[in-house]
């Protein structure tokens, strides 16, 4: 039978924890027929992107308790840790998945069944789970970038230099630990356009301020950028206060879109800002469709809540009764072997 007969009881779209995790909740709760399709070439693209080597990555968010609701046994660690366990997880379930498949489409046919067109091949299922998340397409600012200057603008922590001269734009988490990191071998400047910093969590919010305190980074807050222009190789940074000053590096960290033009292509109903519309159940309005992770969050989420929306979306799938039941396994005591 060919990948296209095939009909698939559940298609998942992205590999990052949402997407992993309810391929591994739909396995312990007894689905048989599961695929896993990501756009990059491993699973977790953002994580080891866009996290910095060794970052903590905590199970509790924003100083919100997170219990763990489903199979997924998740707990504290680091980016290293954390990729490690999501690899345990898909080598342990044996979930069947397709990188470096970006999936463009999604289609549903009279008999209900879902037709998912990808770079990879077109794929069938019953039900849809997106999980795409956001950081993966970073926001960029509304300014044009001199082409001239654009290996100087950065969008995460690539191709940085020790001894440079750098500007980080961004209040959230990312752009703060972004700051501290560099701010050890770098001279570094944070810019937010607010005069606080109110979305960091409090451990991040502690250590920026111990960094201000210190002189590791500068604050230069309450103030948002006019433009950028190039000045002899460097990146001249044009402020709204009417002040003006060059960096060698400018990094941005201001966040991830929801990516409209793809749900369109899924005939999803979006509110007026462009976010899916979407149900208790994180079911969308297209039945049979769910969103997890980040994508489901207005202003981004936990990894430990994503994977507690597989486990709701996988028991909310299996209430239907329209897929193929295998014997549930114990995911708890397979994740202690080997």
């Amino acid at each position: 039978m060919s990948a296209t007969d095939t009909i698939y009881d559940l298609v998942i779209i992205g590999g990052g924890p949402g997407g992993v995790g309810t391929a591994v909740e739909a396995r312990a709760l007894g689905i048989e027929k599961i695929l896993l399709l990501e756009k990059s070439d491993n699973h977790s693209d953002t994580i080891r992107k866009f996290y910095k080597d060794n970052k903590r990555v905590d199970k509790n968010w924003q100083g919100q308790l997170v219990e763990m609701e489903g199979n997924v046994p998740f707990m504290d660690g680091t980016k290293e840790s954390t990729l490690d366990f999501f690899d345990s997880l898909i080598d342990h379930h044996v979930i069947d998945s397709k990188f470096n498949c970006e999936v463009d489409k999604i289609t549903k046919d009279e008999d209900e069944i879902f037709n998912i067109r990808a770079g990879c091949g077109d794929f069938k299922g019953r039900y849809v789970v997106i999980a795409i998340g956001r950081m993966g397409k970073p926001n960029k600012p509304s300014y044009k970038i001199p082409p001239s200057i654009r290996k100087r603008v950065n969008f995460n922590l690539d191709n940085c230099n020790r001894g440079e001269k750098i500007l980080v734009v961004g209040g959230g988490d990312s752009a703060v630990e972004y700051a501290i990191e560099l701010g050890n071998a770098n001279e570094v400047t944070l810019n937010y356009r607010r005069e606080e910093l109110t979305r960091p969590n409090p451990t991040n919010k502690e250590m920026i301020q111990d960094a201000f305190n210190r002189g590791i980074v500068e604050a230069k807050l309450g103030v948002d950028i006019d433009g950028l222009e190039a000045s002899s190789g460097d990146v001249e940074v044009h402020f709204t206060d009417g002040s003006k000053e060059i960096f060698d590096r400018v990094i941005y960290a201001i966040g991830g879109t929801t990516p409209v033009d793809f749900l369109k292509n899924a005939n999803l109903k979006l509110d007026a800002k462009g976010e899916p519309i979407f149900k208790e159940n994180l079911e969308t309005s297209v039945d049979g469709i769910y969103i997890a992770g980040d994508i489901a969050f207005k202003s981004g989420g936990s990894i430990a809540i994503a994977l507690n929306h597989g486990y709701r979306i996988v028991q909310d799938i299996i209430k239907h009764g329209k897929i193929t039941k295998v014997e549930p396994i114990d995911i708890q005591s397979e994740s202690q072997k080997g």
